[in-house]
């Protein structure tokens, strides 16, 4: 058979195109280093929002130096400050510390009595086949209440990230229309990643938001997508090389700057 090199390049676009919206619609979430790096001080990391976005359109996060808080949603990256402003991130900007996936909801449930954090926690817990699996989740609706924090920019020598938390910069919104976006990570995920909920709050208009601390969220829809793949990327930076990584107060660290 003679060398068709135009079919050849055909037959490999079409499996390349095959294999991305395999990728693209699996379950699959994409993690850039451990919460237990940002522990110890690893703000600096190696993967761009360009690369970022390449696994995912959904998904939470930070910004080297601790330079705000991150949120991916419709595959747009938004850097959320300590003033509690958002702005879109430059597509050159680095992360020390991400998880995205190709969000596509298996249920969804209305919210249409006003509940408290722990009150939709424990009905999305309900809905959920279990809790061992990796849940991304979205919320759009109307919050009488949001309370939010950001971290704030970090200088060299980096100080622990409990130190770092210390002077984030808090903000509350009354009356307001969102999306809280995040993930719902099992126990034994903890140090990975944090383990249980972990959300990033923004407004209907793009212009304000923070990691989410506490809310009351009055009325809307629940989306719910679970994930059973997770793809860990490991930097090769010299911090993180160096780094302590198996502390043994980890979970009480990680439960306190995260706000419980």
């Amino acid at each position: 058979m003679p060398f068709d090199p135009a079919g050849s390049a055909a037959s490999v676009l079409r499996g390349w195109v095959q294999a991305f919206l395999s990728h693209r619609d699996g379950s699959e979430v994409y993690q850039t280093s451990t919460m237990s790096a940002l522990l110890e001080g690893v703000y600096d990391g190696d993967v761009t929002v360009r690369e970022l976005l390449q696994h995912g359109d959904f998904g939470l996060g930070t910004f080297n130096g601790l330079d705000g808080e991150m949120l991916v949603l419709d595959g747009v990256c938004y850097q959320l400050r300590g003033d509690g402003s958002a702005r879109v991130a430059e597509s050159d900007q680095r992360t020390p510390f991400a998880v995205v996936t190709w969000f596509d909801a298996d249920r969804e449930f209305d919210v249409s009595t006003p509940v408290d954090r722990a009150g939709l926690k424990s009905r999305i817990d309900e809905s959920l086949p279990s809790t061992n699996l990796i849940v991304a989740v979205r919320v759009t609706g109307h919050f009488s209440e949001m309370r939010t924090r950001t971290v704030t920019k970090q200088h060299r020598p980096y100080p622990p990230f409990s130190e770092a938390t210390d002077d984030q910069q808090e903000v509350r919104f009354s009356d307001v229309t969102g999306t809280l976006a995040g993930f719902r990570m099992p126990d034994y995920e903890q140090g990975i990643s944090v383990a249980g909920y972990h959300s990033h709050f923004i407004d209907t208009d793009h212009h304000h938001g923070g990691h989410a601390l506490d809310y009351r969220l009055t009325r809307g829809r629940v989306q719910i997508s679970v994930r059973t793949d997770l793809h860990l990327s490991l930097p090769r930076t010299p911090e993180f090389l160096a780094a302590e990584l198996d502390r043994s107060d980890m979970d009480g660290e990680i439960r306190r700057t995260e706000g419980g």
